[in-house]
């Protein structure tokens, strides 16, 4: 991948991505692969193939790069839900099966150095208490919750109650296996999870 402009011999008049779009993509594989502390402004611009000053006129600092990373992986993650949901027609417990399907698509995103598990909640954990970001992925989880409970609630119309506890009960589920197939390096725990989900939504 290049700067912006337009490229030459066979690909001539094919617009190049612009350096932010190439700096965030460069983002998500270093921090992803090797954790926001460990990866340097150097090797993020390194692997975009663009000057430092580049990244400076994209972003603020570090920081702001990282917010961005949060917020591109949050809009992948909806992307996938969405494609899932879309597959899943209308009935409310395919939708709920959905979230699970897209969690375990993630882990099927062919990282270069192996699945990892949550990408956001690797990032949270690397960042300090009130920063922006872990605000962010909190956000996120709340609202992969409410995606759940928006399900149930249309299997549960008259049970709210029951609803907000289930989809608790099943974030945690979901959380619980991503984190174990993050430790794992594959998606078994996920296909696990979903046919626990599956067993519990049978019942209702």
């Amino acid at each position: 991948m290049t700067g912006t402009g337009h490229a030459s011999g066979p690909t001539a008049g094919v617009r190049r991505r612009p350096a932010r779009d190439r700096l965030l993509a460069a983002a998500a594989r270093r921090f992803y692969a090797d954790g926001i502390a460990a990866t340097g402004i150097d090797a993020i611009t390194a692997d975009a193939g663009v000057a430092k000053m580049s990244l400076y006129n994209n972003f603020a600092s570090k920081a702001e790069l990282v917010e961005a990373y949060l917020v591109a992986r949050h809009a992948e993650w909806l992307a996938l839900y969405r494609a899932r949901l879309a597959r899943a027609g209308d009935d409310p417990r395919a939708g709920v099966l959905a979230v699970f399907d897209a969690y375990a698509d993630h882990a099927h995103a062919g990282y270069v150095h192996g699945f990892r598990g949550c990408g956001l909640l690797n990032a949270a954990a690397e960042l300090p208490v009130g920063d922006p970001g872990r605000a962010a992925v909190r956000a996120h989880k709340e609202e992969v919750e409410g995606i759940l409970a928006s399900h149930l609630a249309a299997l549960l119309p008259d049970d709210p109650a029951r609803v907000a506890d289930l989809a608790e009960h099943l974030a945690f589920l979901l959380e619980g296996s991503m984190a174990r197939a993050g430790l794992e390096g594959d998606d078994h725990r996920l296909g696990r999870a979903r046919a626990l989900a599956s067993d519990l939504l049978a019942g209702l």
